[in-house]
């Protein structure tokens, strides 16, 4: 089985991307789950009912969130109507939506599929991700049991926080992936135990900019101090993520780094 998964998709840059590659992608790698990072789709700050549909009629199954979640209105709707757009589910009790979903792809496989937040360096005072995990990965998400495949996107801003992720999850998932900051590294890999790992994957944005904003929206924030509107760039956006292929134990077998068109794509 091979699952793709593709980082925080940045505004209109960003759906673009999705739409010109998505597709080809899907085909060239026998894709069979598409998990999408959507918190910033709507001009750069959470998500609405168009953009996800947008993201959805392009390939995505899966859309997770972010510490942008609630950033835009009618949210809490969305989230209640559609079980396959998920928020951290680390986040507080009572809160709006759900943290994590089961996929079922056309041969029957179940991909699970949980939405965490790190703690450090973020705006939001949230529950421990690990001990969060930890409670999920006993209780409703086993490899082999009671899913057929398990991939977790920890959004965080610390490189330290998700490589501690990817290592508290070792051998109980089949990836576990970075998001929030933008931009890809360099450290895809399989772990000791067989979950594949990447810190970050990306944005799937314009990479003409800072982290998806135009230069000249983020400049003056720098120069003063005071009000600053950020705007999100308007080039082509390049798409970034990860391709992982898992086998019957629910354990990655590879793990390859993709991005297509923009300045970055390969």
């Amino acid at each position: 089985m091979n699952i793709l998964f593709l980082g925080d998709v940045a505004a209109v840059p960003g759906r673009n991307a999705l739409t010109k590659h998505l597709p080809a992608l899907k085909e060239r790698f026998a894709v069979d789950c598409t998990i999408v990072n959507g918190e910033n789709a709507a001009n750069g700050r959470g998500i609405t009912a168009e953009t996800a549909k947008e993201i959805f009629s392009v390939g995505a199954d899966v859309i997770t969130l972010g510490d942008h979640t609630f950033d835009q209105r009618g949210v809490e709707e969305l989230l209640a109507g559609n079980p396959r757009i998920i928020r951290p589910a680390n986040y507080p009790q009572g809160s709006a939506g759900r943290g994590h979903t089961v996929f079922t792809t056309a041969a029957g496989k179940r991909v699970g599929v949980i939405n965490l937040q790190g703690r450090v360096f973020m705006r939001h005072q949230v529950d421990c991700p690990f001990v969060k995990v930890r409670e999920m990965l006993a209780q409703d998400y086993r490899l082999g049991d009671t899913v057929d495949a398990l991939v977790i996107d920890m959004h965080a801003e610390a490189t330290a926080e998700k490589c501690m992720m990817g290592y508290a999850c070792d051998g109980k998932a089949s990836l576990v992936v970075g998001t929030h900051t933008h931009i890809p590294t360099h450290d895809a890999r399989i772990q000791p135990k067989g979950t594949a790992y990447l810190t970050d994957a990306g944005m799937c944005g314009d990479y003409d900019s800072s982290l998806g904003m135009s230069y000249e929206s983020v400049m003056p924030g720098l120069l003063t101090v005071g009000r600053n509107k950020f705007q999100p760039a308007a080039g082509e956006g390049t798409l970034c993520g990860v391709v992982v292929s898992v086998g019957d134990n629910g354990l990655a077998t590879s793990i390859t780094q993709v991005k297509v068109g923009g300045v970055l794509g390969e």
